[in-house]
């Protein structure tokens, strides 16, 4: 059985007349009739009613084109699957993202992975700085950054979401359920390095209260940050978009801090025209993806 003969029968059904059947297929009269009676005799039934010229379909044939439609519409959808998956861009697509935006950034990835199956991806936690630096090298294609680092018509940016700061803590530490940052600086901290835009911002906010951070340890790598809070030596002030998805469970805990502080996180890419295509594709699907939302679900509220 070939996928011609099911098209011949189908335009057989269309026009009702051999000749007419036959020229809509592009082939001879003799090869259409011959292919469609292979059919018949490969399904064991009559299809069509004949005798010099078409007389009609079988009821029998009914049902056959019935579920030859069905066919053809499926190896159509197929065809198309096949047209896209060969379309969508493939190669290496680079993001540098601040470290406080790691589970972000493992959304996007996520998504990306599964919109782009052909794509190699690569994200980097990187300083503010060497997240521009990269991007006017292009040795990345996209950066994911706090919206105010980016000055300039250089760069193209697209809103992501806005990122809250919380305390934590170790699970066993006793400690009220929201906290002032005059409180907060009291504690033992263990906070972002220096040249990080999050520890800048933090150092602001202290001294927006006129508090010193009694910091005992600086760090650019979030998962010591958060092992420290875990053997509760120290605690940590992040954004709540930067905790693992079950927190709670890996023996940390979330205090409010008042007043509440958001940054607005984006996607930056350097602007230029035409922009590739692969970056074209990216920058669609990152604009379509609901990270606000996407991260309140997957992250528990302040506990």
């Amino acid at each position: 059985m070939f996928i011609r003969q099911l098209k011949y029968l189908i335009a057989l059904d269309t026009h009702r007349h051999f000749g007419r059947a036959a020229e809509s297929c592009h082939v001879s009269q003799p090869a259409l009739s011959s292919g469609i009676r292979e059919l018949e005799r490969e399904l064991g039934i009559t299809i069509i009613k004949r005798n010099r010229s078409f007389e009609g379909i079988t009821p029998e044939g009914e049902r056959v084109i019935r579920w030859v439609r069905q066919t053809l519409a499926s190896l159509e959808g197929l065809r198309q699957e096949a047209d896209l998956i060969r379309s969508l861009p493939q190669g290496h697509l680079a993001i540098g993202a601040i470290p406080t935006a790691g589970h972000a950034a493992a959304l996007l990835a996520a998504q990306y992975r599964e919109m782009l199956p052909q794509l190699t991806l690569e994200v980097a936690a990187l300083s503010t700085p060497e997240i521009l630096k990269r991007l006017k090298s292009q040795d990345i294609l996209l950066g994911m950054l706090y919206e105010r680092s980016v000055a300039g018509d250089e760069y193209d940016r697209l809103p992501l979401f806005s990122e809250r700061y919380v305390l934590v803590s170790s699970g066993q530490a006793s400690l009220p359920h929201q906290l002032g940052w005059a409180e907060v600086a009291e504690l033992p901290l263990c906070l972002l390095s220096r040249d990080m835009q999050n520890r800048q911002t933090l150092q602001a906010l202290f001294e927006a209260v006129d508090a010193s951070p009694r910091v005992v340890l600086e760090t650019n790598d979030m998962r010591l940050l958060l092992a420290e809070c875990q053997s509760g030596r120290a605690f940590a002030v992040v954004p709540l978009s930067a905790l693992p998805t079950r927190h709670d469970g890996a023996g940390l805990r979330t205090h409010p801090i008042v007043p509440e502080h958001a940054e607005n996180v984006c996607l930056v890419r350097l602007r230029r025209e035409p922009q590739p295509a692969l970056s074209q594709v990216t920058w669609q699907i990152a604009g379509d993806l609901d990270l606000e939302a996407a991260l309140n679900e997957s992250l528990p509220g302040a506990s």
